[in-house]
């Protein structure tokens, strides 16, 4: 006799039926550009900012992003500056490192941008992210100083803005219809995503899509979040997006079903998705020289690893690159929830490539240029089955 009751697959599987049912016409129609792929073994200004120039050059030249524009750079500065794996420095692991940042901010500089802006949500405050980086061993004026006109902005709550700016979601969402961000995000002509090559323990991977996680204010959406109003400061995580325990502030747009799935691997990746189709990436920077593997950061245990694999990825459609960025850490970006690297959770790449037609994740109609990923390729999965060893027990 058959059980009454439906597994937590079977729940899944139906809502992934659900929005399936509303995708974007075939996958095969999603636009593509060239990702650019190179070896780069050092963070040594003299050989990263030529590696990182010749790679804007290969697909188009940042002259044409950026020349008279306002730029807003999402930069990852994940967790508090006191977490470390092991010995080593936050940006050799889960931080975007600063040189690829001052490199990426001078090359703007020279190719004519107008006003450059840093954006990230430090955890838990409101200190300007100068403080924060401070706290982490950076010296802020070496990324200040390598272009006119360059600035950080806390976009953890309200900032220097005076109103939050609302970013409707193309089709009307897959987790929110909407979502209420820093000003920074709307006071801007390109956007830009900084992240850093890693694994990820609730996406399988985190790349520059999933990088713009954290554009959301935690004022908003994190667990000191007003019930009203928004909070005048952040306080906590996200948890909301992962477990669904709570809604947004009641100013901001509630999630559109509350009786999907309370999983973060179904929740997160549709957030993710989310957000990129209703605030678009012009540019993707994925920074994997040294990084870790195994998760996202130290505070995910056990076997997590440092480790150098020397790739930088670069491109300007969002899928398309962090598709190749996955391939380049030894996984399928075809992959379904189930296989490696998302076991417990949904392809973020699926999610924006069929139901927002954002981009391809197929290899074979994304033109890699400069590396083959075949000649750089790092295996994190082999990674991900070793025991822990960079950590203190």
């Amino acid at each position: 006799m058959r059980s009454p009751y439906c597994t937590r697959r079977q729940v899944l599987a139906a809502a992934a039926g659900a929005w399936l049912a509303r995708a974007a016409p075939a996958a095969s129609q999603a636009p593509t550009a060239p990702v650019s792929v190179a070896k780069c073994a050092t963070y040594d200004p003299q050989v990263l900012t030529p590696t990182l120039d010749r790679m804007f050059d290969q697909i188009g030249g940042l002259g044409r992003i950026v020349k008279g524009k306002t730029v807003a750079i999402k930069i990852n500065l994940t967790g508090s500056p006191s977490y470390r794996l092991g010995h080593h420095r936050l940006e050799d692991t889960h931080w975007t490192h600063h040189a690829v940042i001052t490199a990426t901010v001078h090359l703007m500089g020279r190719a004519g941008a107008h006003r450059i802006r840093l954006l990230e949500s430090p955890w838990s405050t409101a200190d300007p992210v100068e403080e924060y980086i401070l706290q982490g061993g950076w010296d802020p004026r070496e990324i200040l100083n390598a272009a006119p006109r360059v600035e950080f902005e806390n976009t953890n709550y309200l900032g220097r803005g005076k109103k939050y700016s609302r970013f409707p979601v193309p089709k009307g969402g897959l987790m929110y219809p909407a979502y209420d961000l820093n000003h920074s995000y709307e006071d801007c002509d390109v956007f830009v995503s900084i992240a850093k090559l890693k694994d990820h323990a609730t996406t399988g991977v985190t790349l520059s899509m999933k990088n713009c996680f954290g554009s959301t204010p935690c004022t908003i959406y994190g667990e000191g979040a007003g019930e009203n109003e928004p909070s005048m400061l952040p306080r906590g995580g996200r948890g909301m997006f992962h477990s669904g325990h709570r809604q947004p502030s009641k100013s901001s747009p509630s999630e559109i079903d509350p009786t999907s799935p309370r999983q973060g691997g179904y929740r997160v990746p549709r957030v993710v998705a989310d957000l990129v189709a209703a605030r678009p990436l012009h540019l993707n920077i994925i920074d994997g020289i040294y990084t870790m593997a195994g998760a996202e950061g130290p505070w995910n245990r056990p076997a997590l690893h440092f480790v150098k694999p020397g790739i930088l990825v670069v491109g300007t459609n969002c899928v398309a690159t962090d598709a190749v960025a996955t391939a380049t850490m030894g996984y399928d970006p075809m992959a379904d929830r189930g296989t490696m690297p998302f076991e417990d959770c949904d392809n973020t790449m699926r999610l924006a490539e069929e139901f927002y037609g954002l981009g391809t994740r197929d290899l074979k109609r994304i033109e890699v240029v400069g590396a083959r990923i075949e000649d750089v390729r790092f295996d994190f999965g082999a990674m991900k089955k070793l025991p822990e060893r960079w950590l203190p027990s």
